[in-house]
Parts: C-alpha cells; structure tokens; sequence
C-alpha cells in the first residue's frame, strides 16, 4: 500500500506534490494544537468534576459529623434518665423514647433501653416482645467497660433492618454503677437516601464502609437501577450487595483519587479521610462520564476542523500552483524539443532561481548543438575511415603470392588444384569485401575460414593442418567478420612456421548457458609471459608480406567489446614450447536478432 502510494506521489505533478506536502504539515500541526487542546480540556474538566467531588465528599462528611453530634445528643439525654431504669417505670420509660422516636423520625428507626438485669425497652415495645433483637446482648456486653458513645459495626436488625448502633452506658447519679445502657438503632435506609441526593448523577455512585471494611449504606427499592450498574452488586441476594472483593479492595485504597474497575466501565474513585464515626465515604465516578461532557467540544473541534482542512486544501494547492508556475512555463517551453538541428532558447526576464535555470538551459542547448555538430563529423570521418580501412584489408603480397602459386600450378598443368585455389581466393575476396552487414553467421564466418586455409595449404603445403570441430546448434549463432580468420592467422605465422614440423590447429565450438564458447588451440612454439602480456597491448601494424589483413588479435579484442560489452572477448593462455590455447566468449544471439 505504501509502495503504491510513494508510486502515486512520483507521478504526480511538482504542484501537487507541493501541495500536499504543504497540507500534510500544517494539518499535522493543527492536529496536534487541536489535540493538545482538547487534551488540556479534558484533564481542566476532570480536575474541575474531582474537584466538586471532593467539595461533595467534604460536605457528606460535615453531614455525617453533624449526624453523630445529633445521635450524642439524644444518648446523653436518654442518659440523664437513669430513673426510667428503675423498676416500676417501665411505660413510663416506653413513653419517652417512643417521643424521642416521633420527634426524630428522620434520623433513628428504634431506641432501646437495656437495663443492667436484662430487661429491654423499646419505643416499638410490642414489636419488639413479639420479634426481639438477639443483637442486643452482644451490644450490652461491647460497651458495657465504655464511658463514651461506642458506635457498632452495620449489622441487621429485627425491627430496623440493615442498621448502626449507637450505645451509650447509663450509670447512677450516685455511685457510678452501671445501670443499662441507652442504644440508637439509626434508619440507614433513610440516610443513605439523603447521601445519595447529594450526589444527584447518574455517572456517580457512592459507598460508605468502617475502617473495618464493612458496608455501611444499604439497599433501597426507590433508587435508580444505575446506582447498581456501577458497581459490581451482588443481586442473588436480597437486598443486593457488594462483593465481598470489591470491598476489600475499596477498603486498601489510599485516600486520594484512584483508578478501579467497576462494574462494567472504568471508575475514578474518590476517597475520603475518616470521619469522626470511623467511616470513609467513597464517591465512584465513571470514568467515561469525564470525556461525556466534551462532546459538544468535540463537535465544535470537528466542525472547525472541516472547515479549515477545506481552506487549508483550497489554500495550499493555490499557493502551489502560484509557486510552481514558472518552472511549469520552464517545462512547457522545453518539453517540445524534439529537433536536435533547431533548438529553441528561453526568453529570461527573471532574476530568482527560476531565471538561474533558464539561463543554464540556454547555456546547456548551445553546448548540446556543438557537440552534436563535433558528433556528427566525428562520424562521417569514421565512416570514411572504415571505408578506407575495407578497402586496404587484402594485403597486395597475399595476392601476389596467391597468384603466383596459382600460375605454378597451371605450369604444372594441375588444373583441379587451379581450379580449387582461384575459387577459393574468389570467395574469400567477396567474403571480405561483403558491405551488407558485420555481422555473418558462425557458419560463414567458418566458410571463409576454410577458403583462407585451403589457400594458405597450397601457399606452405603440409606446414599446418586445421582440424575443426562444429557443434551443429552453434552455425546460426551471429559472429563478427572476421573474428576467427586473424587468429587462425596469427596462429600459422607466430606458432607453426617458426617450427620445422608440421602443426596443427584445432578449432571447437559450444553453447553453455546462453553463450557462444569458442575454443582455438595450436601447438606451436607459444609464449612467455612477458610475450603474453605485450598481445593486448599491440596496436594495427602494417601487414607484412605473409598476411592477409592487418587485424591483430587486439583488434578482435576491442571490436568484439565494443559491440558486445566488457564481459565478452579473448582469454589467451601459451607455454613456450607447448602452444597457445585462445578462448573466445561471446553471446549466442542468432543471425537475424
């Protein structure tokens, strides 16, 4: 995908790719201002809703003090009657604490009073003779070594349900001896619910536990049901509770702001100190309830974001095109240049970069005109060269001896061998002198060799012997003109004539991966390294009375990588005494290709 993209971004115009460029890095950098914005936002919104959490909890607590101010007040009232612990008083004592019960209805649900001999009173007294509350004996035994208010763990009670106590001993006025003890059960249905108005959202949730790690706040059938979306309730029972692990973990948290998993969402749990109760108030606020309240933010971010990507767009490709339009005009001026024989020059009025550019334009086509006018006659010397050189190929001693062999012959009245050497001669001659192409077959390439060798046999008699061996697949394979004959030459005059006996010259050909091998072996005197060396350094020397061209093995050399390439040509390998082994690589393109 990205491969295709970068394809895409070259092919487009320098405009374009401007442009782009342009748009892609001022959106970047409003992206990141918008998002380094809004970022800001939200941690200004959560800071701000933590905040007002924490001004909730701070108030919940004064509440809770307050509560427990009332509750004292109302234990050390009961607590000036030690006379109702007589006994005798006992509707009189029923009768007051069912008044204190009336007068504060909102915040207690039983007042209880124990007397030192067992005997309980109540402000529900028939409630209580009919159902009892077995909880009470354990109360009277907690408290009964307190000299102040002992405030119990949430347990359930018989006549208030889920509940605290709170359990203050009475002793005589007197001497001091425990007479009973006065217990609030206090209605924490009813206080849950006023804590929970508090909150007054349904993103916030809140629980109350002892530094015991029990509950405090209970169940109540008129809450809404996200009160128990948040938090993980147990409602397999009833009422539905807490888990017990989640308990536990809210009870290790730190007082402070902390991350917790709820129910089904993230939380941020906002924990209070301990009040003078012994509880922690802990507000539970979803997390997502933070970024809920910059939507509108959002969209406005949105909205002014498309309108600006639409200008910056609109914008940036104009602000490219206006950049880009002199070397447009630059590019249509030259992109017509098609006749290298008229070539136009640009009108500079411009002294920026752009009039720079056109300025080594001009300067470039004024220096490609000369040097294709230098080219041009480069060329036709070359030809004439390469005219004179075909015409000056066949060496006139070659001719004259041929000739003169041929007029022994005749003498010697051995017309078939005339007959055999003139046609030999004439084929090698029109060989030669063929202008068609300087490229033949390997199979006439090797038609005049044997012309030139037939010759050359009757010239020196049993001096040499050319043996060849033809691979049939290799005859079509393309060859230059005379690429083999110099090297046969060479062979005959450098490695078998300076020897008394006769030699022999093998010639082998093979295809081998694409690639015409071609193999030309004597033993002849060969040569030394030093002689070895000083082949491919030779230069055209004129021929001498022996020959029949003046192409030397460095000729074939630099003609065959002139048309071939470096890695084609020559490898020669000789040992004095031994001969010469040459090996001609080149590629196996057939005649016609």
């Amino acid at each position: 995908m990205i491969a295709r993209w970068l394809r895409w971004c070259r092919s487009r115009s320098m405009a374009v790719k401007h442009s782009l460029f342009l748009f892609a890095g001022t959106l970047v950098l409003f992206g990141l201002l918008a998002w380094s914005n809004l970022h800001d936002a939200e941690q200004l919104f959560r800071k701000q809703v933590l905040s007002d959490a924490q001004v909730i909890i701070d108030r919940t607590n004064l509440y809770l003090n307050a509560y427990l101010d009332n509750v004292q007040n109302i234990l050390l009232l009961l607590s000036t009657r030690d006379d109702l612990l007589e006994e005798g008083k006992e509707d009189e004592a029923v009768t007051v604490l069912r008044q204190y019960a009336e007068n504060n209805s909102t915040l207690y649900k039983t007042l209880y009073f124990i007397r030192s001999d067992g005997k309980v009173l109540s402000n529900t007294q028939v409630y209580y003779d009919i159902i009892g509350n077995p909880y009470l004996q354990k109360l009277y035994n907690q408290a009964r070594n307190n000299y102040g208010v002992m405030i119990s763990e949430p347990y359930q009670s018989p006549l208030s349900g889920k509940t605290v106590a709170f359990v203050l001993p009475i002793r005589s006025k007197a001497d001091s001896d425990l007479k009973g003890m006065a217990v609030v059960e206090i209605d924490l249905v009813r206080l849950t619910t006023m804590l929970s108005q508090l909150m007054n959202s349904q993103n916030q949730t809140f629980t109350i536990i002892t530094n015991k790690n029990h509950v405090v706040n209970t169940y109540d059938t008129s809450w809404p049901m996200f009160y128990y979306d948040l938090l993980p309730y147990n409602t397999k029972v009833f009422p539905p509770e807490l888990h017990a692990a989640f308990v536990e973990q809210v009870g290790d948290l730190p007082v402070g702001i902390t991350e917790i998993d709820g129910a089904k969402s993230k939380l941020v749990a906002v924990k209070s100190g301990m009040n003078k109760l012994g509880w922690y108030f802990v507000a539970f606020i979803e997390d997502r309830y933070f970024y809920q309240n910059i939507i509108s933010l959002y969209n406005n971010y949105k909205t002014a974001a498309a309108v600006w990507i639409l200008i910056l767009l609109v914008s940036s490709y104009t602000m490219s095109r206006y950049v880009t339009y002199p070397v447009r005009m630059l590019v249509a001026k030259i992109g017509p240049v098609r006749d290298m024989e008229v070539l136009p020059s640009i009108s500079v009025q411009r002294e920026d970069e752009i009039g720079r550019l056109a300025k080594s334009y001009n300067a470039m086509m004024e220096r490609i005109h000369l040097l294709l006018t230098e080219t041009k006659e480069m060329e036709q010397r070359k030809k004439q060269y390469e005219l004179k050189m075909l015409q000056s190929q066949i060496a006139p001693h070659f001719l004259y001896n041929t000739l003169a062999c041929i007029s022994s012959l005749a003498k010697q009245k051995k017309t078939e061998a005339v007959r055999d050497t003139i046609r030999s001669l004439v084929g090698l001659l029109s060989f030669s002198f063929d202008k068609s192409s300087e490229f033949v077959s390997l199979e006439e390439e090797l038609e005049g060799l044997r012309m030139y060798a037939h010759i050359q046999t009757v010239r020196y008699g049993d001096k040499f012997a050319l043996h060849m061996e033809i691979a049939p697949e290799t005859l079509p394979c393309k060859i230059l003109k005379l690429t083999l004959q110099p090297l046969v030459e060479n062979a005959i005059f450098h490695g078998l004539a300076p020897q008394k006996v006769q030699g022999t010259i093998r010639l082998r050909t093979a295809l081998r991966r694409g690639r015409l091998i071609v193999y030309l072996r004597d033993n002849g005197v060969g040569m030394d390294s030093q002689q070895l060396e000083s082949v491919f350094s030779e230069r055209r020397k004129a021929p001498n009375k022996h020959r029949f061209t003046g192409i030397g093995i460095m000729n074939v050399q630099e003609r065959i990588r002139l048309h071939f390439g470096g890695e084609f040509g020559l490898r020669i390998a000789s040992l004095p005494g031994a001969g010469t082994l040459i090996r001609i690589e080149l590629p196996a393109y057939m005649l016609g290709n």
